[in-house]
């Protein structure tokens, strides 16, 4: 192989403005290659926004429609104390007894329609205590019991599917 020298004889002179508009060129399609990239970024940022939205917005909808009928639970809550409350009475007279039979029927319904929607009742006696179930209002001493196990209800507590809607007011044992 034969090497070439190069000398001032054999170099060809380039012509400066020729070269500037090179430079010029090439600094023009590294502008547009770094807009083009940034385009990107943000289209694929976007998409990503608008995926997380869609996400967020079915899980929201699936949440309002699994819990629909919490509130309306929530206010019935109480009634469903009175109606234990009045069960409770054991009447005399025969009248008293027939409209106690039918209460206990409305009852049974109301809980049958309760427990269609989802609406669980809190186990409590004999269950150890749990602070996200049960509220203790009370601490005793009793024979029989572990420590921190339930010893007695003084309210239910409900659940819907997979949330308190009312804690469990219970003694618990020391």
């Amino acid at each position: 192989m034969e090497e070439e020298v190069v000398s001032e004889e054999n170099v060809t002179p380039v012509d400066e403005a020729e070269g500037a508009d090179q430079e010029v060129e090439v600094t023009e399609e590294d502008a547009r290659l770094a807009e083009i990239a940034e385009l990107n970024n943000r289209l694929l940022r976007v998409q990503a926004d608008y995926d997380n939205f869609r996400r967020r917005s079915r899980e929201e909808k699936e949440a309002a429609a699994k819990y629909r009928s919490q509130n309306v639970i929530e206010a019935l809550l109480p009634v469903i104390d009175n109606f234990e409350r009045a069960l409770l009475v054991k009447p005399e007279a025969e009248e008293a007894k027939s409209l106690l039979q039918g209460m206990e029927m409305v009852y049974r319904q109301f809980q049958d329609t309760l427990k269609s929607e989802g609406v669980e009742v809190i186990e409590t006696v004999g269950q150890p205590f749990d602070p996200h179930l049960h509220q203790a209002v009370m601490q005793v001493e009793e024979e029989g019991f572990e420590s921190n196990q339930i010893v007695e209800e003084l309210q239910k507590g409900y659940k819907l599917k997979d949330r308190v809607l009312r804690p469990s007011m219970v003694k618990v044992n020391a």
